[in-house]
């Protein structure tokens, strides 16, 4: 494998640098003072731009207007979107789209794509199941009824499912199959309920009651739902690189003015043993997130399939990231708490990403699974 980046992803990288230049994580009332969400709607202004330096598209084919980029180049922008804690649906709506791309029939790419990769259609995926537990896939039924398909069952905690278009909901067949419905908002038979995040955004609980689809709207091929998932997985753990590597930051400029008993506390063996600590945490969680990228970009082969390195990822990001803001609300003090200081934010988008990401302990028993079925040689 080679880990160096390519001209192309480099350049998305320094396109994402320049939109979120000058986008400030404290734009919206504070979570911690908002008892629901905070804004009814996530950044257009900055959707728009991202549409404007085409990034949106990063992952689509030239015909429809895209860059034919890979994972690795989105999760170069995703890291610097979650520096300034971008409030756009870009991962959930770039994934579904590559999603439709790759596995979806014709009407669909055409009836989507193209006008996704200009940002005038916002997508987003159900991938959190009943109770963000569970497997999303379990947690609604599809069943072909002539030539629709019918959904039943409730998918929670939905990211900017009020600003979608389209939903990408996964859902199980009689016959064990997973499928991925194209749900449009306000369809016949799907409520959405109001749920909000740590971060204080508006998720959605998905409620589907006998809602028909047409067959052009649910894709059937296998290893979709799989692949999908992988790319969502890994996409917040680029998300959770790039928070943690912006809350050290702010932790090193804090404690390299902070003085006590005449010296800057960064000086102190206590204080710097733990910004070493979590330097070695994000350095870790940056070689494993690479390493999944890697993996869905090019299909290589490897001892494990790419669901492996993906667990290995989810692991280091989710632990790392709650390592890193706890480290850093210490060495911050009282000043971590602030609601006029943006550190207060940053920690609670960490938690909502490592809900979202799950235990821990979870990703290492699916390693475990995988190595029982995979014996390395």
């Amino acid at each position: 494998m080679d880990f160096t980046f390519t001209e192309e992803q480099q350049a998305a990288a320094e396109a994402a640098k320049g939109v979120f230049a000058g986008v400030a994580p404290d734009a919206v009332p504070s979570p911690a003072l908002t008892p629901g969400a905070v804004a009814d709607a996530c950044d257009r202004a900055l959707w728009a731009k991202l549409a404007d330096a085409d990034l949106l598209s990063l992952l689509l084919d030239t015909r429809y207007g895209g860059a034919g980029l890979d994972a690795i180049a989105l999760c170069l922008v995703l890291r610097e979107s979650a520096r300034v804690l971008a409030r756009v649906p870009l991962l959930e709506s770039s994934a579904a789209a590559a999603a439709v791309q790759a596995y979806g029939g014709e009407e669909a790419k055409s009836a989507l794509l193209a006008r996704a990769g200009r940002g005038e259609l916002v997508l987003t995926v159900a991938a959190h199941g009943r109770t963000g537990h569970d497997p999303a896939e379990l947690a609604v039924t599809a069943r072909q009824d002539g030539q629709a398909w019918v959904l039943d069952g409730v998918q929670t905690a939905v990211p900017w499912a009020y600003d979608a278009d389209v939903t990408v909901v996964p859902a199980h067949t009689g016959t064990g199959r997973t499928v991925l419905a194209l749900v449009p908002r306000g369809h016949e038979g799907v409520v959405l309920a109001e749920q909000f995040s740590t971060s204080g955004e508006r998720l959605g609980e998905l409620r589907l009651e006998s809602a028909r689809l047409a067959a052009r709207d649910v894709i059937d091929a296998e290893g979709a739902w799989e692949w999908l998932r992988d790319l969502l997985a890994t996409g917040t753990c680029a998300l959770a690189l790039g928070l943690g590597e912006r809350v050290l930051r702010m932790t090193g400029e804090y404690t390299s003015k902070r003085e006590q008993f005449g010296f800057p506390i960064a000086t102190f063996q206590a204080v710097a043993v733990q910004a070493a600590d979590r330097y070695i945490d994000l350095r870790a969680m940056e070689a494993t997130l690479w390493q999944a990228a890697w993996r869905i970009a090019s299909g290589a082969p490897g001892a494990l399939p790419a669901a492996g390195d993906v667990a290995v990822a989810k692991i280091w990001a989710a632990e790392g990231v709650r390592r890193v803001v706890q480290t850093a609300q210490h060495l911050h003090g009282g000043f971590g708490a602030d609601v006029d200081y943006p550190l207060h934010r940053y920690h609670a988008w960490a938690k909502h990403l490592e809900l979202s990401l799950g235990p821990a302990a979870a990703h290492e028993e699916a390693l475990g699974d995988l190595l029982a079925a995979h014996p390395l040689a």
